[in-house]
């Protein structure tokens, strides 16, 4: 029954739950479960710690997330929940504010103070971490801003390293015909359900749902745009440096297939109850790895080890992952809702190179052209230029075939450089790195650069989350935060820039180069 009642809560089968609710004013909301009561700061109501589904904890452990249980009275909702157990990154970009544990599954929403029956745009915030970290606890994941510019706005987190993506034969056998493995993916499923529940009951409009996120947050956005398991859940998405290429960021077989291949999440499953000591593979081996303290189960993996050959990541499994995401959304299989995609001048890649000639190399019979691409001032500076044909081909062509896809097939799509530097930082940072746009963003630069913000970077944080809540509000970024965001045209290849000098609509200053990434792409040497 317990199994049943999870596949329900992911399906989104009707459990009783009610079928609608109203707004309601002031710091105390009636959700689904019970009574919350928030705290009102200025001009907005922040409800933090909110259960969206049962511990995974115990028998739990890598199930699908089941209903959370009710409450009588009235629950505090004054601060956030545990984030879900991992060992911290010590360079994360966002590093956590609370004490990681398995026990996680909570949501925070912010919300005007004065719209008890309005029915405000919803944008609903996954975070990246590469799947191993992250939470939604951060200072610069705070949803303060967007409420005050009347947006409904929602965090939540999701089972992360082995706690959320991890697959076993006996998990497979008992899952039956269930989803298994993506328990990550299937937690922010959950949370998108429980908005659907509940928006009202904050002032939200259930059917003009925006989803967002950065890095693993937005590889997750692609994922459930192709998920049928998310089908109606948002009707926008926004991607951050979220890739869009399966040579890259693909999801690993579930079993093991014909002809080789890497190993499938079963193997690696296999592998870590060896290492922990676990023989077989039966139920009483999951029943040990169930028992398992949660930081064995961390067992060291972080953003630092992510690449451990007893760590899988997400999985096609079938069910929530029916086929590889950048398959699905060239058969059109993804939903058609209008996009945000973009990558920072500066984004993540990793290149083994030691030398010119192997950062060329792929290029072939282009590498003279590419050298004059990716080196014009001839620096032959191995690790610059190796990082950044390495970004191009993770994370910047990637958003860029997304956008022609999307675009091909009719829907609005809008394509973002983040190019902007904070001022503190422009002379150890010849670029915006991965994730640095994040509190511009959510502007919340003050909490990020303190004491060392200007009055640039504040401008550019109010520009930025303007035309987020724009297109949050209508499926176009328009014009609110400075000039007009063109929708993409392949002809044109034009897209919105964040620049030193504020925000600039212009054709890509990069396609040659993005031209030459996307031919390695399509040979299949990326």
């Amino acid at each position: 029954m317990r199994l049943l009642a999870a596949c329900a809560l992911v399906l989104g089968v009707a459990l009783g739950w009610p079928s609608s609710v109203v707004a309601s004013p002031g710091d105390e909301v009636r959700i689904d479960t019970g009574r919350i009561k928030g705290v009102v700061s200025g001009k907005v109501v922040a409800f933090k710690g909110i259960p969206f589904a049962a511990p995974p904890v115990g028998d739990l452990r890598w199930r699908p997330p089941q209903p959370a249980p009710s409450w009588t009275g009235v629950r505090s909702a004054a601060e956030y929940a545990a984030d879900c157990m991992q060992l911290p990154f010590p360079s994360d970009a966002a590093p956590l504010g609370t004490k990681p544990a398995e026990d996680c599954l909570y949501a925070n929403v912010w919300k005007p103070a004065a719209s008890a029956s309005e029915k405000l745009p919803v944008l609903v915030w996954i975070y990246g971490g590469g799947f191993v970290n992250g939470g939604s606890s951060p200072e610069v994941y705070s949803g303060a801003k967007f409420a005050e510019r009347g947006v409904l706005f929602v965090s939540f987190n999701y089972r992360v390293g082995r706690f959320g993506f991890f697959a076993f034969p006996a998990l497979t056998n008992e899952a039956a015909d269930g989803p298994v493995g993506n328990y990550g993916y299937m937690d922010q499923i959950a949370a998108l359900q429980w908005v659907q529940r509940n928006a009202a009951a904050f002032g939200g409009d259930p059917h003009n749902v925006t989803l967002f996120g950065e890095s693993a947050g937005g590889r997750s956005v692609l994922a459930l745009m192709a998920s049928p398991m998310a089908k109606g859940l948002f009707q926008k998405a926004v991607i951050e440096s979220g890739g869009g290429r399966d040579s890259v960021l693909g999801e690993r077989p579930l079993k093991d297939t014909v002809g080789g291949g890497p190993p499938s999440g079963e193997a690696v499953g296999v592998a870590f109850a060896k290492k922990m000591g676990i023989a077989g593979t039966d139920a009483a081996a999951l029943a040990a790895l169930r028992a398992l303290p949660a930081e064995k189960i961390v067992n060291g993996l972080n953003m630092a080890t992510m690449f451990d050959p007893t760590y899988g990541g997400p999985l096609l499994d079938g069910k929530v992952v029916a086929e590889p995401t950048e398959m699905a959304f060239r058969r059109g299989h993804q939903a058609k809702i209008p996009i945000m995609i973009g990558a920072n001048s500066m984004d993540i890649g990793f290149s083994m190179a030691t030398t010119m000639d192997q950062v060329l190399a792929p290029f072939g019979g282009a590498a003279d052209k590419a050298r004059a691409a990716y080196d014009p001032q001839g620096t032959n500076n191995v690790r610059a230029v190796g990082s950044v044909v390495a970004a191009d081909g993770m994370m910047v062509e990637p958003a860029r075939f997304v956008v022609r896809l999307l675009t091909a097939a009719g829907v609005p799509a809008f394509e973002y450089r983040f190019s902007y530097v904070a001022e503190s930082m422009r002379k150890q940072w010849p670029g915006a790195p991965h994730a640095t746009e994040i509190p511009f963003v959510f502007d919340t630069v003050a909490a990020k650069y303190g004491k060392d913000l200007t009055s640039p970077d504040e401008a550019t944080a109010q520009a930025a989350n303007a035309y987020w809540v724009e297109f949050a509000k209508s499926g176009d970024p328009g014009s609110a935060g400075g000039p007009r965001w063109p929708r993409y045209d392949p002809a044109k290849d034009e897209l919105l820039n964040f620049t030193a000098s504020g925000p600039v609509a212009q054709a890509d200053a990069w396609k040659t180069r993005l031209d030459l990434t996307e031919s390695l792409a399509a040979a299949g040497k990326h």
